[in-house]
């Protein structure tokens, strides 16, 4: 996956370097606590937009899933924790690493 757009969430932390091992080449971050920024519109590189749903409000992730449903690119939900990110983009199959040769992790 080339590009990826992450809605929520004021830090990321340890998320990127782990979306960079799984493949990821650019990561696009809003966090979403502005209300100016439902306005702006979605780079249209963008391969996938993952909403953190436990970090934005539901008027946003509205406007996001209507915009990236115009442009015909693909929306994931997940909570911040890893462990729910993996599981989600897993889902949509766009991890790099499949079944054979996932990495294990731990959720807790």
């Amino acid at each position: 996956m080339s590009a990826l757009l992450i809605v929520g969430g004021d830090h990321l932390g340890k998320i990127k370097k782990r979306l960079e091992h799984e493949g990821v080449e650019e990561i696009i971050h809003v966090s979403g606590r502005k209300a100016r920024m439902s306005q702006k519109e979605i780079p249209s590189h963008v391969d996938l937009v993952l909403v953190l749903t436990d970090y934005i409000n539901h008027e946003f992730s509205t406007a996001i899933k209507k915009k990236a449903n115009k442009q015909a690119i693909p929306v994931c939900y997940s909570k911040r924790a890893w462990c729910s990110i993996h599981q989600s983009l897993e889902k949509a199959d766009l991890l790099k690493h499949k079944k054979k040769t996932r990495i294990k992790i731990a959720c807790q």
